[in-house]
């Protein structure tokens, strides 16, 4: 089945209006303690993207296709959060193992109980993804790094990590989106922004900048011999604003305002923002009959 195409002109000279050049940076330590020291932020977003997605294969199935599994590969994800990706990649390694790492404790006890009782063998390692020395060279046909790598403190590290840890012919995915990807709730969260006259450093894009779909290829050829870079769109509409605002208080941290404390920023200015842009999304779908969030999205893979 072919690839619906939501990339539009209209989208493409929005994107250049909308998006800052410039955007969030977050350490390990604040997605350790903050993002992840539960599993919220997975959940909300896991759902939310099954839910209202319109694209027939969902972006895991993109994944599982790009790993190209045979069923009996040793698989590393880095990264592995609450194991949702894994526990629909499992049945691809029926006779293979999976090794999971992350930073987060709590995820990490997420993913051990999701994945209980499996057949494949599980390990679960607490970890950063720039530091695996305490796995062998050679050890893994295939290795993921699924929305997580901006946060890696050292990249170059990692990725000569990754090329250690796997063995020869081995593919390594990593997965990340453009910069203009959901364009169309950063516009509404934007819009909103100004007109409460908000701090003009609030103004950013996804963190997703320091690697993206746009500049990753460079950082990662720098490492493998073979980068080639896999896209995918979806495109999520909601008709009710309701499920959408769960999406951008609770999964994206009001597109990362309300990501680190801020005493400047109380609940009252996060009510405020979510009105306007409550408002705005139930004039999308009043005007259209749904809200769009276009996701532009992809994978490099590497060998």
């Amino acid at each position: 089945m072919s690839q619906t195409d939501f990339r539009t002109a209209a989208l493409d000279a929005l994107a250049k209006e909308v998006i800052p050049e410039q955007h969030f940076e977050f350490s390990m330590e604040t997605a350790r303690e903050r993002f992840f020291n539960d599993t919220r932020m997975l959940d909300v977003k896991q759902d939310v993207h099954n839910r209202f997605r319109t694209n027939p294969t969902s972006m895991v199935g993109h994944m599982i296709n790009n790993l190209a599994l045979t069923g009996e590969e040793d698989l590393l994800d880095l990264g592995c959060g609450n194991a949702f990706v894994l526990e629909h990649l499992r049945p691809h390694l029926a006779d293979g193992t999976i090794t999971g790492l992350d930073v987060a404790p709590a995820v990490l006890e997420a993913a051990r109980a999701r994945m209980h009782g499996t057949a494949t063998p599980c390990t679960w390692t607490e970890g950063s993804a720039d530091d695996l020395s305490m796995l062998a060279d050679d050890s893994f046909d295939r290795v993921m790094a699924n929305y997580m790598i901006h946060y890696v403190p050292d990249l170059d590290r990692c990725f000569s990590e990754v090329r250690r840890v796997m063995r020869p012919g081995g593919i390594f995915q990593l997965t990340t989106d453009r910069p203009d990807s959901m364009l169309e709730m950063y516009q509404v969260h934007f819009t909103a922004l100004k007109a409460m006259n908000a701090p003009a450093y609030l103004f950013k894009a996804t963190p997703k900048g320091r690697l993206s779909l746009d500049n990753g290829a460079a950082q990662l050829s720098a490492h493998f011999e073979t980068v080639k870079r896999v896209t995918w769109q979806d495109q999520l509409r909601f008709t009710d604003p309701a499920p959408f605002l769960r999406f951008y208080q609770v999964g994206h941290n009001h597109c990362c305002a309300s990501s680190e404390p801020d005493e400047r920023l109380d609940e009252a200015f996060f009510a405020e923002l979510r009105e306007r842009v409550a408002e705005q999304v139930a004039q999308a779908i009043k005007e259209n009959g749904y809200f769009a969030v276009t996701k532009y999205t992809g994978s490099f893979l590497c060998s």
